[in-house]
């Protein structure tokens, strides 16, 4: 018996990256997954290389566009039965100081990280309400949001911006055994980051007390810990991935 077996979950950005980390480590505990990503093809062909048939599924969706949105939890709802965890994940960055970021690339970046994550969040506890069961609603934020970086005053915005939601969320639907909870990754080593110039890398390690970047595999780890019955009593908490950079 898997820590997830028989439940059902939903993933934005799941197409790669840490998102389809996460969904590694849920179908290796027994979930049925929905990936959401703007990548259509690529949302389908990785829901195929997770290798368990039709326990996960793929398809296109954009998390700034209400309609899309409501469509992946109505298909989750539809094909599995039920939607038990809710992890709002999808993302991108605009990255420029203030003085060169146009009010467009602000606009992007608050809309896909904060509007979607409220729309997920919306959609999801509307249906977990309704179970018995409730659910468990995992947002992810970034350690950009507790400190703030230099060129990314839109990122960094939103990312506070998402403990914030993730906060009042948890006050509004803790009454339907609904859980909200945030997550705040570090440095992880992803493909954007093996790309980095080694001084720049370098100057980021000597800021993490555990002196290496955490794997994607870490990220879910932690994920997997807040959509199981194993933090049945933890809502409204943001827990930091960061080996302990910016304590």
């Amino acid at each position: 018996m898997g820590l997830l077996n028989g439940r059902t979950a939903v993933i934005t950005g799941g197409a790669q990256g840490l998102g389809y980390a996460v969904a590694e480590a849920f179908v290796r505990e027994g979930a049925n997954v929905v990936l959401g990503d703007l990548n259509a093809k690529g949302v389908v062909t990785a829901a195929e290389n997770l290798g368990v048939g039709p326990r996960a599924y793929g398809l296109p969706c954009d998390v700034t566009k209400e309609d899309n949105v409501d469509e992946l939890i109505s298909a989750a709802k539809d094909r599995f039965g039920s939607v038990d965890v809710m992890v709002n994940n999808a993302g991108i960055t605009r990255d420029a100081t203030m003085r060169k970021m146009t009010s467009d690339e602000f606009d992007q970046v608050i809309t896909v990280h904060l509007k979607g994550c409220w729309l997920g969040t919306r959609a999801a506890s509307r249906v977990m309400r309704e179970q018995d069961t409730g659910g468990s609603i995992i947002n992810v934020s970034s350690i950009s949001g507790k400190v703030g970086m230099i060129g990314q005053t839109n990122y960094s915005a939103a990312k506070a911006g998402i403990v914030g939601l993730t906060k009042a969320a948890a006050k509004e639907v803790g009454f339907a055994r609904v859980r909200v909870n945030a997550i705040q990754p570090g440095l992880i080593r992803t493909p954007m980051t093996d790309g980095m110039r080694e001084d720049v890398m370098a100057a980021k390690l000597a800021e993490v007390p555990m002196g290496r970047a955490g794997e994607p595999s870490e990220v879910a780890s932690v994920v997997l810990f807040l959509a199981s019955d194993m933090s049945s009593y933890v809502t409204g908490t943001v827990l930091e991935i960061a080996g302990g950079r910016h304590i």
